[in-house]
């Protein structure tokens, strides 16, 4: 009323502009009070919608790209906790050398790695069809590799004696570890010096006659009896060497694992990026994982952080948050590397999307540290991105043109905050996933932030559960068990 008046009194001429006032106020007050129950329109300006509840993500656009510094670890003190960094990030020892590439040459790179994974799958179970199928003990060859393109998660380790800090790659899809090393015949550009076994008083060259040799099925033997072995990747990189045994220091100078076997590579070419190497995490004995199993505990976990410029973790052993929601690990005699999880559903919003299970089973899906983008069926894929593109329609944000093999892009320019529907991934036995934000779009500017699934070329290749969806997530691999774990919030 008291407004009411004052227009009154102050003529017609006034009226529009205290009505605008009193509009501002109101919908300023709404804001407050409830703050879920405004979209914003794609012009940035607020309008009203039901409530979106708690099945979305509402965020500033100013949080959509990644600070310029690193952000501290909030990890745990556990000795055996080594820092999980982004290679590209601030908090790289690798930053130096660089800066990150175009987001479309990591897709391209990232699509290069799906294809040597369903190229390995594929062949296996080839190879498999045509073998005995009563036949035991069926093992791939350790050069069938797959894409390091995109391995883009970094640790670093010590090695030899005195221990020498090396910044590698770790990968769940990989098992051989193996460092470029001194002299080298042929080796990429790296951060580091090269590891030189000379240096070090507890390094010993594996023979040929050695289980370890014998077990890698690619194994060559050199003049002087050492054991030569050699990993071809599907983007033609590869490395090549003697296999041996030193001191492999993990955390702290009294946390260590002697008698590590890795490749001391002295012929390597192509996308390692600077790294000094690699570290495997796979499933066979040679893997870190499968090494460090008998005084660890068999398994590990790791937490990948939102952001480039966080810092995230990597821990052997099988401890989980409390927090942690576990489905069974299944398991492929064909290809006995990957984990595999039985993923059965998918949810956007809260609601579950309409897609038959078997769109899911009839390949199966693995786990990977190494892709970035998670790839589904394609008619699990088409199902997701109608959901999707539905729920973000009542926002009416503007499309913004495909990035590589992200269809489903967004421009947010304009806006001060947006608001995204929830994603959730569905497992065996009823486990539920919520992905953080992080996990749902892939932002390569505000203008361009895309929703972080891709398609499958063909519904009978696997899908693989990529390292943008695992963001946050406390990633338990309890191998003792059979189960893979996820827990909220494992880092920020």
């Amino acid at each position: 009323m008291i407004m009411a008046s004052a227009v009154l009194h102050r003529g017609a001429q006034f009226s529009a502009f205290f009505g605008t006032v009193a509009q501002v106020l109101l919908i300023a007050v709404a804001l407050a009070a409830s703050p879920r129950r405004l979209g914003v329109t794609a012009a940035g300006a607020e309008m009203r919608t039901s409530s979106p509840g708690p099945n979305w993500h509402v965020v500033s656009v100013a949080s959509l790209l990644p600070a310029a510094v690193c952000t501290p670890s909030t990890a745990g003190s556990n000795s055996t906790v080594l820092n999980v960094v982004h290679r590209h990030g601030p908090c790289s020892p690798l930053q130096s050398r660089g800066g990150a590439p175009p987001h479309i040459q990591v897709l391209d790179h990232d699509q290069t790695r799906v294809d040597s994974i369903h190229r390995k799958i594929g062949t296996a179970s080839t190879v498999l069809d045509q073998a005995d199928r009563a036949a035991k003990g069926v093992s791939l060859p350790a050069r069938r590799g797959i894409s390091l393109g995109t391995g883009n998660y970094v640790v670093s380790v010590g090695l030899g004696t005195p221990a020498r800090d090396m910044t590698v790659v770790f990968d769940t899809g990989s098992d051989l570890s193996w460092v470029q090393c001194a002299p080298c015949s042929d080796c990429y550009e790296q951060k580091d010096p090269l590891f030189d076994p000379a240096q070090s008083k507890t390094y010993s060259a594996v023979p040929c006659a050695a289980p370890e040799c014998q077990g890698l099925d690619s194994h060559s033997c050199s003049r002087d009896k050492k054991c030569r072995y050699e990993v071809v990747y599907g983007d033609q990189s590869q490395t090549d060497g003697d296999l041996a045994r030193d001191t492999l220091t993990l955390g702290t100078p009294s946390n260590t694992l002697q008698g590590f076997v890795f490749g001391c590579g002295d012929k390597d070419t192509g996308l390692f990026g600077k790294t000094d190497g690699l570290v495997g995490l796979g499933r066979e004995k040679v893997s870190l994982s499968s090494q460090a199993a008998a005084k660890f505990g068999a398994g590990f976990s790791y937490c990948l952080p939102s952001s480039p410029s966080g810092v995230g973790y990597l821990s052997l052993g099988r401890s989980a948050p409390g927090n942690a929601q576990f489905t069974t690990m299944a398991t492929r005699r064909d290809t006995p590397s990957f984990y595999y999880v039985n993923l059965v559903a998918v949810k956007v919003g809260g609601r579950t999307v309409r897609i038959s299970p078997v769109v899911f089973s009839s390949a199966g899906t693995v786990i990977d540290s190494g892709t970035v983008i998670t790839r589904l069926p394609p008619r699990a894929y088409a199902a997701l991105r109608t959901a999707f593109t539905r729920s973000m329609g009542r926002y009416r944000y503007k499309k913004a043109p495909a990035l590589s093999i992200l269809d489903t892009c967004y421009d947010f320019t304009g806006h001060t905050t947006v608001r995204i529907p929830s994603l959730a991934l569905v497992f065996a036995g009823g486990t539920t996933v919520e992905l953080d934000f992080s996990g749902v779009l892939y932002v390569a500017k505000a203008s361009q932030a895309c929703l972080a699934f891709a398609p499958n070329g063909d519904g009978t290749d696997v899908g693989i559960l990529g390292n943008t969806q695992q963001k946050t997530l406390a990633v338990v691999y309890d191998v003792a068990n059979q189960k893979i774990g996820f827990g909220a919030n494992g880092c920020s």
